[in-house]
């Protein structure tokens, strides 16, 4: 159950050199044919300073029909790792269907003791929305280690690849504030406007399945928030209802800014029977609200992702284009 009191903000302590960082089977299995993709995660993670190993449940063809194994038995390792002294990050290796199944499993008393930063998005949004919501903690939506690292950062110019490791690097190690993320030409400005303020978000049919349960986030956690929301698959009309979802729970009454990843896979959207485009969609929700939101920002399933820090306060300014980290997500020690 959530606590009665707002918990305070619960930043893990910093990386430094040589720390361990373990990939785990969070949800989704490892199939075979992406090992090599996982294998090359491991040698960015390598290349940012750090050691990595892979958890037991992270082993080719191991599966139990669409998870890496019982929710039992994620939790149980995941929590092993969460004991663990030296385990000092966690980074999922996919997303998938299985998190709703153990997080009354999850050891909260462990995450206290010894916060971690936990990476990940898609399924793992919904842990950062959930163990926010129960501790405080940081989460950090950012890119999966075998789609993402061994998979969309290998695609990308060697630029951008050098520019992500230093930004994922430095948002691990460093206690000093990133400040501007870097902007790409497909960021879009939906509404004009400026905002500060708290950064919550993930999968947008995350958001509003975790606000079902009794894990749900209070809804002071929204009030002057920016949130941030994506999707992959479906249809338009489903993200309307989502959002529709949204403002019936008076989420979108509180926010003050939006930022909206690049849809993936969506049916509907931009199709020659004059169906609506996704800013539409949001602009139509909104309605009269004034706030501004920012568009096609790469923080899902089209990757490579900026990291989202969730819990740590962002500036946004829509009309210029920019997206800003006015906090670290680290400490230094604890």
């Amino acid at each position: 159950m959530i606590p009665t009191e707002l918990p305070q903000l619960l930043r893990p302590r910093a990386l430094q050199p040589g720390d361990l960082v373990v990939v785990a089977s969070l949800s989704g299995p490892l199939h075979a044919q992406y090992e090599p993709d996982l294998e090359q995660a491991v040698v960015v993670l390598e290349r940012m300073g750090f050691r990595v190993r892979r958890a037991p449940l992270l082993e080719a063809g191991r599966h139990r029909w669409w998870s890496a194994a019982t929710p039992a038995e994620i939790a149980k390792e995941f929590n092993a790792l969460l004991r663990d002294p030296e385990v000092r990050a966690v980074i999922a290796h996919d997303g998938g269907q299985t998190v709703f199944g153990y997080l009354d499993l999850i050891d909260v008393e462990a995450i206290r003791a010894d916060p971690k930063p936990i990476l990940g998005y898609s399924d793992i949004s919904l842990l950062h929305l959930v163990l926010y919501a129960r501790t405080g903690l940081v989460g950090f939506h950012a890119d999966l280690a075998t789609p993402g690292l061994g998979g969309h950062w290998q695609a990308a110019p060697a630029a951008r690849q050098a520019e992500l490791e230093k930004l994922y690097s430095t948002l691990l190690t460093s206690t000093q504030p990133i400040g501007a993320l870097p902007t790409t030409p497909s960021w879009e400005c939906w509404r004009a406007g400026c905002a500060e303020g708290q950064l919550i978000g993930g999968v947008i049919n995350r958001i509003v399945l975790a606000q079902a349960t009794t894990y749900a986030l209070p809804l002071e956690r929204f009030d002057g928030a920016v949130l941030f929301w994506e999707e992959l698959g479906g249809q338009a009309a489903h993200v309307w209802s989502y959002l529709q979802v949204l403002r019936h729970a008076g989420i979108l009454d509180r926010i003050s800014g939006m930022v909206v990843g690049i849809p993936t896979a969506i049916d509907g959207l931009d199709s020659p029977d004059a169906s609506p485009t996704l800013s539409e969609i949001v602009l139509d929700v909104l309605g009269d609200r004034d706030i501004p939101v920012l568009g096609n920002v790469e923080v899902g399933h089209a990757g490579p992702n900026l990291p989202m820090p969730v819990g740590t306060r962002v500036a946004l300014d829509a009309q210029q284009r920019t997206l800003s980290l006015l906090e670290p997500a680290v400490v230094r020690s604890r």
